[in-house]
Formats: structure tokens, C-alpha cells, sequence
């Protein structure tokens, strides 16, 4: 059905310079119906359409227009994955190099970003990353030579398929909390340059490209997951400086509206180790992806995308990384499709998130 005419011109007028170049989109079609006929273009076009002419350029690469497409439900969810590239079994054995891979569950498709360009060997170790409007956030990690912590923020954007530099992280921190929700990215916890866990959360707006604190949480918590729960960014588990690797089964909320944190007791298994495998399940609470079939027992990660969640992970330490399917509609959140992914993209998967493109 053909979206409103007056809604689909006042998003031509938000991203056009000149009003008079509005039935240029698509000669001999009223200005709508051209925004309307690009609006149905799928992504995988777009790196073509970019190039048919300045308009289409300006218009595709806009803000105004993923708006538009999103809610005109013409954006897919896809899943990203920090995934470890697998090494030819003639060469040497290496340190794990870190990639970005893309795999669509409703195509089936498997892709890949293109590397950093301060990184082209291989992702910072232990780097975090979140989506936000149509865009990937990449941050932190270790530098995979020097292993010194960065706070080095990185940016892809799915509409021109390119990095930009953000602004770096306020201070160096590893092993943190991430999540993203309202336009913002939130982190918090982790720990500094000495191991001592940290209590300090920040908000960073990719569009301003500007960072802004958060206040302290009630407690320490090195090695925690980060999860957005509607108007709430969750920080589940982790431990304090004096408590090496002892897991807390609590949870710090932060109110995004109200910037007031609190906590929530016995939310998660105390000595349980979060990384990766949060979840929210149906009901709106906290889950986790660990142990829902035998090969998902050691290094599990999940990410829900839309009605679906992928899962990754190995039934025992050396075991085969296998990939899995889980359907969250009409009760059937613990019905697991087993998934083969393509030569390439076996990998060990280190995290992931979700994002609208």
C-alpha cells in the first residue's frame, strides 16, 4: 500500500537543498511515487543505487530516509557477530584474528564488513560493539599486537558501507557492559589498566559523536553483560575487585528517563559467568542462552533478532562450534534449528548484537 503522499513528501523535503529538484528522483513519476518505488528498493541494491545520481546519494544515505523506511517496515534485522576467522590447517598456528561477520536469518545469507582500517589484520581482542540507528558501534578491546587497552571508537554504517572515527572512549576500560537503545550506546563496569573493577557507566550519541556520564552503579562489576530492557539498561552480574571471577547474581538497572540506578537481587545465577549469553525472553526477563542443548554448554552466544534468536556455541572445551536457530513465536522458544554455516564462517564467536538496516 502507497504511504501517505504528504508524510512521504515531507521526508523528500527533510534531506532535498532545493524543492525544485524533488521530481528528479525518477523522471516522468510524481515526486512520491519516486520516494515511494526507492523505499521498496532493498538494501542489497543500494551500494548500485548510490551511484545513479546526487539525489538518490543524498537521499539514501539520510537519516530522514532510514526513518522513513523503518517505519514503513522496509528495514531487515540482521545478526552481527565478532566472530574469529578460521586459520588454514597447512599454517601455523596464531593468536585468533577478528573479524565482522552478517548473517541473515530470514535469507540465510552470510557476509561480511570490511575491516577496519586502523585494524586491517584483525579486530582489537575483546572489543565491544552495539547498533544504533542503522549503524554499528565497535569500541575498546586490546590492541591485538601490544595488547595495551584502547579506547578507540569505530562506526560502520550499513547506508554508505563505511568506518568513520568516533570519539574516543572518556577512559580506558575491559570487559564492560554494553547495550543501546533511544539513539545512545550505554557502558558501564568492566575493569581499568590494574584489574580493579569499575563502578563508572557512560552514554555515547553516534550522531553527536559526544559521550556523557552516567553516575557510578551501586557496586563494582568487572565481566558484566549489558542488555536494554525497554526504557532500561540493564548491567547483569560480575564481581567486584576483591571477588575474582565470584559472579553476582544481582542486577544494576539504570532509568535512561530518570538517569537513577537501582538494584535487582537474584536476577541471575550467582557464580555464573554472563558473557554473551543474556537474553530476554518472552515475559520481558533476563535469561540465559547457556545449556538449551547440549551444544550450547561452553562459549554461548545469543542474539535475538526480531521473533528469532541465534545462538552460538560447543557442547565442551575444543569441541566443534556449532550454530543454532531458535524460534521465540507461539511458545516454541526452546525449538533449536541447527545451522551450517558456508566454508569461511565456523569461527569462534566472541559476542554480537542485533541491527536494523
Amino acid at each position: 500500500m502507497l504511504q501517505n503522499p504528504l508524510h512521504l513528501l515531507h521526508t523528500l523535503i527533510l534531506v532535498m537543498d532545493d524543492i525544485a529538484n524533488l521530481n528528479e528522483l525518477i523522471p516522468g513519476l510524481p515526486s512520491e511515487l519516486g520516494l515511494e518505488c526507492l523505499t521498496r528498493l532493498p538494501h542489497s541494491a543500494h551500494r548500485v543505487a548510490l551511484r545513479v545520481s546526487t539525489h538518490w546519494h543524498a537521499l539514501l544515505q539520510s537519516d530522514a530516509f532510514f526513518r522513513h523506511r523503518k517505519k514503513a517496515g522496509r528495514t531487515r534485522k540482521v545478526t552481527c557477530l565478532l566472530q574469529a576467522r578460521e586459520q588454514p590447517p597447512h599454517e601455523k598456528p596464531v593468536s585468533p584474528r577478528y573479524g565482522i561477520t552478517v548473517f541473515d536469518p530470514e535469507s540465510m545469507a552470510w557476509d561480511r564488513v570490511d575491516p577496519v582500517p586502523d585494524y586491517p589484520s584483525g579486530l582489537p581482542l575483546f572489543c565491544q560493539m552495539a547498533s544504533c540507528e542503522g549503524s554499528l558501534v565497535l569500541m575498546g578491546g586490546w590492541d591485538p599486537t601490544t595488547y595495551e587497552p584502547l579506547t578507540a571508537v569505530f562506526i560502520y554504517d550499513f547506508r554508505t558501507n563505511g568506518w568513520r572515527r568516533g570519539r574516543d572512549m572518556p577512559e580506558k576500560r575491559s570487559f564492560f557492559a554494553i547495550g543501546s537503545g533511544l539513539g545512545r550506546v550505554y557502558v558501564a563496569g568492566g575493569h581499568d589498566e590494574n584489574k580493579n573493577a569499575l563502578r563508572t557507566a557512560w552514554a555515547y550519541d553516534p550522531r553527536g559523536d559526544e559521550w556523557a556520564s552516567l553516575g557510578r552503579m551501586g557496586r563494582e562489576r568487572d565481566e558484566c553483560e549489558g542488555v536494554v530492557v525497554g526504557g532500561e539498561f540493564w548491567v547483569v552480574s560480575g564481581y567486584a575487585t576483591e571477588r575474582q571471577g565470584m559472579f553476582d547474581g544481582s542486577v544494576e538497572v539504570l532509568n535512561i528517563g530518570s538517569g537513577r540506578w537501582s538494584v535487582a537481587e537474584g536476577v541471575w545465577e550467582a557464580g555464573g559467568c554472563p558473557r554473551s549469553c543474556v537474553g530476554v525472553g518472552k515475559d520481558g526477563k533476563v535469561v540465559s542462552w547457556r545449556g538449551l542443548d547440549p551444544g550450547l554448554r561452553v562459549g554461548v552466544c545469543g542474539v535475538r533478532v526480531g521473533t528469532r534468536v541465534v545462538m552460538t556455541g560447543s557442547e565442551y572445551e575444543g569441541a566443534p562450534h556449532g550454530f543454532y536457530l531458535m524460534e521465540m513465536e507461539q511458545g516454541q522458544n526452546r525449538n533449536l534449528t541447527k545451522i551450517t554455516p558456508p566454508d569461511g564462517y565456523s569461527g569462534f564467536v566472541q559476542s554480537g548484537c542485533c541491527v536494523e538496516i
